[in-house]
């Protein structure tokens, strides 16, 4: 057991999917795993191992902003030996994005200075890794969804009062988010293999939003396009 998740040794798979609500890690066990078992419910915080296609994935809640995923993909990679990370999460889009599309995050800038902290005051660019980037986009095109490459940019604030909103736009960042630019950051650290698949569930300049229960367990694509990057 780690501090803030309950599982024993073997319980976590070497492939985990990170949504931030936990109840949409319930939703993605429920619905794409077989034979789920919940391993963790610390803080409600829900964690389950279970088989996809022959191949045992875990999915574990993470939370909101860079502190709460940095806690769990740490205990994650260290504690658990968890090789391959994928968020499944949540964004505000920036034009050319539309509602609902699904962007494949190849960097992660942020706002945050827990990145420096965390690199010990270094100006570090985290990145996805790359194998798992190109079969998430092999997947999208094959899926002919409506999706982007690129960019996004994981803030410290949700209700963010400053002008950052209209310099991310032009240095072309597709989506902000929270969470990716510390999981790409740790898995360098540790020499792990991240992704983050993120769906537009709202428009940053406020034309559309999606609800609350379609956040929570209506964007299958982007979870299909995880699990084919996991492979």
């Amino acid at each position: 057991m780690s501090v803030h998740i309950s599982a024993e040794p073997g319980q976590i798979a070497k492939t985990i999917l990170l949504p931030g609500d936990p109840l949409r890690a319930k939703w993605i066990a429920e619905t794409f795993l077989e034979n789920p078992v919940c391993y963790s419910s610390v803080r409600n915080m829900l964690g389950f191992t279970g088989t996809y296609q022959g191949r045992e994935i875990s999915v574990q809640g993470t939370g909101m902003g860079a502190p709460s995923i940095g806690i769990y993909a740490h205990e994650l990679f260290e504690q658990y030996g968890v090789e391959k990370a994928i968020r499944v999460g949540t964004s505000g889009g920036l034009a050319p994005t539309k509602l609902r599309d699904v962007v494949i995050a190849m960097t992660a800038s942020t706002d945050s200075n827990i990145n420096r902290r965390a690199t010990n005051g270094l100006d570090f660019a985290p990145s996805a890794n790359y194998e798992m980037l190109e079969k998430a986009v092999a997947k999208a095109r094959d899926m002919q969804i409506n999706f982007h490459v690129g960019g996004i940019a994981s803030g410290d604030l949700f209700y963010d009062a400053t002008d950052s909103l209209e310099q991310w736009k032009r240095y072309g960042i597709l989506a902000l988010e929270m969470e990716t630019n510390q999981l790409y950051t740790l898995a360098a650290r540790f020499g792990r293999k991240a992704l983050s698949v993120v769906t537009v569930s709202d428009m940053m300049d406020g034309s559309a939003q999606t609800s609350s229960e379609e956040r929570e367990s209506g964007f299958r694509d982007m979870v299909e396009i995880a699990l084919a990057a996991s492979q």
